[in-house]
């Protein structure tokens, strides 16, 4: 189950980041430039889709342990409360969650811590 869905989750979101890049390359309102914010928001969304899949391939590898469930879940909500949040308030004006922004990078940073503890497991056949 979370195998199927991080790896999806990270495919669409690798896609989904290509599709946004070139909108934004031809939107009339960021005919002078995308803003710094939003390329961040691009870059990091690339990465942790990525991400996604890599923590999918662990699982297939090691079997779903605990912390690389963890890591899945974290890198989603990172995915959520960073990169299309800085996009809803670009495109659609909506400022609500502005400051979930660092909670969703925090979030990114203990998936990696959470990916690193789900690698080091000793026992691949000890699911936790």
């Amino acid at each position: 189950m979370f195998f199927k869905l991080f790896s999806l989750s990270g495919a669409v979101f690798a896609g989904l980041s290509v599709v946004l890049s070139a909108a934004l390359a031809h939107l009339p309102q960021f005919a002078a430039g995308v803003p710094a914010m939003v390329q961040t928001a691009l870059v990091q969304q690339q990465f942790h889709a990525l991400g996604l899949l890599v923590v999918a391939l662990a699982m297939l590898q090691l079997g779903p342990n605990r912390w690389l469930v963890l890591a899945g879940g974290l890198m989603l909500t990172g995915m959520l409360l960073f990169s299309l949040n800085i996009y809803a308030r670009q495109l659609l004006g909506w400022d609500a969650a502005r400051a979930l922004v660092p909670w969703g990078g925090g979030a990114w940073i203990a998936a990696w811590i959470a990916l690193a503890l789900g690698l080091m497991r000793k026992d691949p056949n000890d699911r936790d």
